[in-house]
C-alpha cells in the first residue's frame, strides 16, 4: 500500500514535467513506478509514434511496390514478346515461286515380263510355267543382266471356273475347269542397246504377257541439282522484278521450300506377246526432272 501511494505521489509530482516535455520526462524519469510508467509510456508512445511513422512509410512502400510490380512486370514481360511479334507481323515480306527443269537421257530401263500358263491341274500349270521361266531367266542373264537386276514382281495361281445360268430358279455352283499360273519379272536393263533384243528373245522363249517399259536414271542427283539452281534463279529474278517495280529493296531470305517431281512411269507398250513377233524397236528419249521452290524474302524500305 505504501508503494502504491508513493508511486501515485511521484506520478503527481512529475506530471507537470511530463506535460512540459516528453523528452524531459523520458530523459529524467525517476525510480517511481508511476514516473517510470509515464516515462516508459512516453518512450513507448514516442517510439510507437515514430515506429508507426516509419512503419507507416514502410508499409506504404511495401504495399506500393507489389502494386507497381503487379502492373509493371507483367507489362514488361508481355510487351517484349508482343512487340517482337508485332514487329514481325509488321515486317514487310515478299513470297515468290520458281520452277526449274533439267533433262537427261535415261541410262536404264525397267522392263516387266510375265509368263502365263494354263493347265487342267495346278501342278501341270506350275510345271509348264516354271519350265518357260527357267529359259527366260537364262536368256536374260546371257544378255549380261546381273542377278541383282532381276526380281520376281508377282507370282499367282488362280483356278479357272465355268459358270452356269440358273435353271428353274436353281443356281448351280461354278465348276473348276483348270488353273492359271502367272510368274512376273521386273528386269532392270542398264545397257539400253540390248533392250529390243532381250524383249525379242524373251517372247520367243515363253514370255506371253507384259512388255511395260519405264525409262529412268540410276542416279539423277546431278539433274536434280541443276533443276534446283534453275528454280532458285527464276525465283530471285521474280523477286527483283517485283521489288524494283514497287520501289523497295530486296532483303534477306526468310524461308525456302522445295517440291520435286521425278518422271512419271510411262508404259511404252503393253503386249499380248506372240512368238513370231519382230524385234521391238525401242526409243529412250529423255527424262525431265522438275523442281519448284517457294521463297520468302524480307523487304527493306
Amino acid at each position: 500500500m505504501s508503494m502504491m501511494r508513493f508511486a501515485t505521489k511521484s506520478f503527481t509530482a512529475k506530471r507537470s514535467a511530463a506535460k512540459t516535455s516528453g523528452a524531459g520526462t523520458l530523459g529524467v524519469g525517476t525510480h517511481g513506478v508511476g514516473t517510470h510508467g509515464v516515462g516508459t509510456l512516453g518512450v513507448g508512445t514516442l517510439a510507437a509514434s515514430a515506429h508507426g511513422a516509419v512503419f507507416g512509410c514502410t508499409a506504404f512502400a511495401v504495399r506500393a511496390l507489389p502494386a507497381a510490380l503487379a502492373v509493371a512486370l507483367p507489362l514488361a514481360l508481355w510487351a517484349l514478346p508482343a512487340d517482337a511479334q508485332e514487329d514481325r507481323a509488321r515486317q514487310p515480306v515478299i513470297s515468290v515461286s520458281g520452277e526449274g527443269e533439267a533433262s537427261i537421257a535415261p541410262d536404264m530401263a525397267v522392263l516387266q515380263l510375265s509368263v502365263v500358263r494354263d493347265a487342267k491341274t495346278a501342278a501341270d500349270a506350275l510345271s509348264a510355267n516354271s519350265a518357260a521361266m527357267t529359259e527366260v531367266l537364262a536368256a536374260i542373264k546371257a544378255d549380261g543382266v546381273a542377278e541383282r537386276d532381276i526380281q520376281t514382281s508377282n507370282f499367282s495361281i488362280f483356278p479357272q471356273y465355268r459358270h452356269f445360268e440358273p435353271k428353274d430358279g436353281v443356281s448351280r455352283p461354278p465348276e473348276i475347269t483348270g488353273y492359271e499360273v502367272t510368274n512376273a519379272l521386273s528386269v532392270r536393263v542398264r545397257d539400253l542397246k540390248k533392250l529390243g533384243g532381250l524383249i525379242d528373245r524373251s517372247v520367243k522363249l515363253g514370255v506371253n504377257q507384259g512388255g511395260q517399259i519405264t525409262f529412268t536414271n540410276d542416279d539423277p542427283a546431278a539433274a536434280l541439282a541443276d533443276a534446283r539452281k534453275a528454280a532458285m534463279k527464276e525465283a530471285l529474278a521474280k523477286a527483283h522484278t517485283l521489288t524494283e517495280a514497287a520501289g523497295v529493296r530486296l532483303g534477306k531470305v526468310m524461308e525456302i521450300n522445295e517440291n520435286s517431281a521425278r518422271p512419271v512411269a510411262q508404259p511404252m507398250m503393253r503386249m499380248a506377246m506372240a512368238k513370231d513377233a519382230a524385234p521391238a524397236p525401242v526409243s529412250a528419249g529423255e527424262n525431265s526432272y522438275t523442281v519448284t521452290v517457294n521463297v520468302t524474302f524480307a523487304l527493306e524500305q
